[in-house]
């Protein structure tokens, strides 16, 4: 197996702290917003693979090593299932402020829309390009400290009811849509209605909701907070359509596609499908595709279905998603238990989150993290909290 060396991306919403006090290093003052452990082209993780004299070799990106043998590296089920890649990004999130309100595309929404932009010769790096690639990008948080956030829409009648309270008149058409039409068609119209109004109107209407919500206080409190980083943004009224939560340590979202959501603060595993596709609908100054985001959007009401692990005798603690791109698991290894054979016909990536685990004869500090090959025979033992990323195939 091999110690990944992993890249930290600067993100103006992530916390100066927190992934700083994971690692134990000293913080910069700046943003450090997520740090990536895989193989997506944007900041492969690198490591050092020691050459056939045993010697180490010079350090390279992890997309290279599974680039030149990748039957080796990732197992011929997963090429053969997945093509020759690694089919999920593996992080670290830790969210200072809100992250974009966002979407994202199912797998033939994803195609559909990467080969209409190819065919207009949109650029890849167009501010106004939405699809990045072909494929979707199901993902999946769980909390490592109280994680914040917004996750699919609630029922339009505790939307109606949540907008009302804060006695806003410009609010007030709203309202009644939430409460005169059936759930999809009122999700539909309120939220077309809210990206498409007048810019200056809508930044006042923001303004004198978030003044009201400050007011208010209790469950409006995080609209306010939403709003002081986004002043005038309409993505702060089309928050309050949707399920506010907070997850304890531990917890875990499934986000699918056409669940509209948003991360609103704290320090989180997030493992995902190797993909760029995102539809935004507000909480940005980026482009915002208004018809091709009402076409993926899902409106329906949902429980945001917060997801606690189903634990193995083997003492794993398995996260339950209907996907095969990524697979996430989560071992809290006690003192003096016997070692945990994680030998897998799958491709791994092992990243410690507490104590002092170790991997085969790797020692593992708080965000340190290991890649092991399809196949390679590797036991965990010591004390401490390590994640298991790895592939249905």
């Amino acid at each position: 197996m091999d110690r990944l060396s992993n890249t930290v991306r600067p993100y103006a919403w992530g916390s100066t702290t927190a992934i700083p006090e994971l690692l134990g290093i000293a913080p910069t003052g700046e943003p450090q917003a997520e740090m990536w452990m895989g193989a997506h082209p944007g900041a492969p993780s690198r490591l050092t693979r020691a050459a056939g004299t045993g010697e180490a070799g010079p350090e390279q990106p992890l997309t290279d090593v599974i680039a030149a043998d990748p039957e080796r590296e990732l197992g011929r089920a997963t090429v053969e299932k997945f093509g020759p890649r690694l089919p999920f990004l593996l992080k670290l999130l830790a969210a200072g402020a809100p992250l974009s309100l966002q979407v994202h595309p199912d797998l033939a929404q994803a195609k559909q829309g990467y080969e209409d932009e190819e065919r207009r010769s949109v650029p890849i790096d167009a501010p106004h390009r939405t699809y990045k690639d072909a494929n979707h990008k199901p993902e999946l948080i769980c909390a490592l400290t109280p994680f914040a956030g917004l996750c699919g829409f609630r029922r339009p009648t505790e939307a109606a009811e949540a907008m009302a309270a804060l006695g806003v008149d410009s609010l007030k058409p709203y309202v009644d849509l939430l409460g005169a039409h059936p759930e999809e068609a009122a999700l539909r119209e309120v939220l077309t209605a809210i990206l498409s109004a007048d810019p200056t109107e809508m930044a006042e209407t923001v303004n004198l909701a978030a003044a009201a919500a400050e007011r208010l206080g209790g469950a409006h409190a995080p609209y306010a907070r939403i709003a002081h980083h986004f002043p005038g943004d309409p993505g702060v009224i089309a928050a309050m359509l949707l399920n506010y939560v907070e997850l304890q340590p531990g917890e875990a979202l499934f986000l699918g596609a056409g669940v509209p959501h948003a991360y609103l603060d704290g320090l989180g595993v997030e493992i995902m499908a190797n993909s760029d596709n995102v539809l935004r609908c507000g909480l940005t100054p980026k482009h915002i595709d208004v018809p091709e985001l009402l076409r993926i959007v899902r409106f329906e009401a949902t429980d945001p279905g917060v997801l606690r692990p189903e634990a193995s005798p083997s003492g794993e603690e398995l996260y339950e998603t209907p996907v095969d791109e990524f697979r996430l698991s989560r071992f809290d290894l006690s003192p003096g238990a016997a070692p945990v054979d994680l030998t897998r016909g799958t491709p791994q990536i092992l990243l410690c989150t507490g104590g002092a685990p170790k991997a085969g004869e790797l020692g593992l500090t708080p965000g340190a993290s290991v890649f092991v090959p399809a196949g390679e025979e590797v036991e965990v033992s010591g004390t401490g909290t390590l994640f298991r990323a790895t592939v249905v195939a």
